[in-house]
């Protein structure tokens, strides 16, 4: 029996280019025959086809078919975030090169825990963590740190090398994470380290992975506060600041999960500022409206955050996983900090190999920053932008669609990308079947958000090249399917 090849090494590109046309010719036959956002049928159906295609997951003796007949399979039973008729959630059609940069990083393999596993990988994700980390908290015209080491002076070269270990001055910092769930733990961990324990107040609008996070760490339940219209109320903040002890964090949202809706982000920094409480800002959907001049006021007081969770997976157009946390103060980094000596030898630091482990609590990592960074320098921030600006646009598109309809009540118009409307007259119940038969039936696929006691039908819109026909013909699949 042969030994098959490797997608590294000098034979590795000869190896994968049949088996990319191999894996094309088979997205392409498994995007026809499922024929819409989603494949028909329902859970049971999905299962079954999939369980005929996999037949044995374990045999004797294996199948030169096999990598055709599964991506196939998977992709005739995929939801298409690609299809402007799938707009559920916060799960976004990825860029073509930023799909392309993460072949790479796949063939390449590098793992970040330590620099001898990836030399250039972890310098890469040192300048452009820094670059983010300005985004955040600096000014986002500055481009002194996105243009590589041309120009700079050999000390400022060193504190780039230095930044990989956590050692860089005061301008800010970020990790790359899987996503929004391990960038709040983080927040939190780091804000428990730095104060010996903490209490967490958010609002009811806050994200479900901050209540895990607090069992996670071991910290008391939080202080949950009302959010009567989808925020954070300041009032309720300031009264619930004015009667706790001890240290506090605030977590505020840019971005919820359910409408969109971004907290009164100045405001609440005043009252931390106020307070001396500790502010950790969840803008894992918002986060991308830094790339939009149009929208980017819409983030004022970000800036005053202590910690900012971002993910480029929703509003950056990125392939899973593309998360971010950014740190006001990098010396806030340093709970992280942790010696296995094969890895990160003390004396090996000392000789100026940078040292990867206090970067995550993971050891393995993916080289996930290649496929952020090409998409940033082939698009540049204003191509980031306009694709923010086109979704938006689409949101308040279909808004205005939705209210000028006799059969639809909107909830409000958009702050992002995401709608909320339902059939005028309908019951929840009436609701949640329609959403559930288009899904079973393949035809749309829309969340669902339960907001001001009532159910209501989610379309958060993350394709850039949706038109206003598909808009109008979501509207008519839920009009059609909603019982008179």
């Amino acid at each position: 029996m042969s030994t098959p090849p490797l997608a590294s090494g000098p034979e590795g590109p000869d190896a994968l280019r049949p088996l990319l046309d191999t894996v094309l010719h088979a997205l392409a036959e498994g995007t026809a025959a499922r024929g819409g956002p989603l494949p028909a049928g329902g859970p049971a159906h999905v299962a079954e086809r999939l369980r005929t295609a996999l037949g044995d997951p374990l045999p004797h003796h294996g199948s030169p078919d096999a990598l055709h007949t599964l991506v196939r399979a998977l992709t005739d039973g995929a939801a298409d975030p690609a299809d402007p008729l799938c707009s559920a959630h916060l799960h976004c059609p990825p860029l073509a090169v930023a799909t392309a940069a993460d072949l790479a990083a796949s063939a390449l393999n590098p793992s970040l825990d330590s620099w001898d596993q990836a030399p250039a990988a972890s310098e890469l994700e040192a300048l452009l963590t820094r670059a983010l980390a300005d985004l955040v908290y600096g000014n986002p015209d500055d481009t002194s740190h996105t243009s590589g080491t041309e120009g700079m002076k050999d000390t400022e070269l060193a504190e780039g090398t230095r930044g990989a270990q956590g050692t860089r001055g005061a301008q800010g910092d970020a990790l790359v994470t899987t996503g929004g769930t391990e960038s709040n733990q983080l927040a939190l961990l780091l804000a428990r380290e730095k104060h010996h324990g903490i209490q967490l107040v958010c609002g009811a609008n806050a994200h479900h992975s901050l209540h895990r996070a607090t069992w996670l760490l071991g910290l008391p339940e939080p202080v949950v506060l009302p959010a009567p219209a989808g925020t954070l109320d300041p009032a309720a903040l300031d009264s619930a600041l004015s009667d706790l002890r001890g240290p506090l964090l605030v977590a505020a949202t840019a971005g919820t999960t359910d409408a969109g809706l971004i907290d009164p982000l100045p405001d609440i920094a005043d009252l931390c500022a106020t307070h001396g409480a500790r502010l950790h800002i969840d803008a894992a959907y918002g986060g991308g409206l830094l790339f939009s001049d149009r929208h980017r006021t819409k983030l004022d007081g970000l800036a005053h955050a202590d910690t900012v969770t971002l993910d480029l997976h929703k509003l950056g157009w990125q392939p899973v996983a593309a998360g971010l946390l950014a740190v006001r103060d990098p010396a806030d980094l340093t709970p992280l900090t942790h010696r296995a000596d094969y890895l990160n030898a003390d004396d090996d630091t000392e000789a100026g190999h940078p040292d990867l482990l206090g970067r995550s609590l993971r050891t393995t990592r993916r080289p996930d920053i290649l496929k952020i960074a090409v998409t940033l320098k082939t698009l540049g921030r204003h191509g980031i932008g306009h694709l923010v600006d086109q979704v938006c646009a689409h949101a308040h598109e279909l808004a205005d669609l939705t209210a000028a309809h006799p059969g639809f009540e909107l909830y409000d118009h958009p702050v992002i990308s995401t709608v909320l409307f339902r059939p005028r007259g309908a019951t929840d119940d009436t609701v949640a079947a329609v959403r559930r038969t288009l899904l079973d039936q393949g035809r749309a696929v829309l969340g669902r958000a339960t907001l001001d006691g009532r159910r209501w039908l989610k379309a958060t819109l993350l394709n850039p090249h949706t038109r206003p026909g598909d808009l109008a013909t979501l509207l008519k699949l839920v009009e059609g399917h909603t019982p008179r």
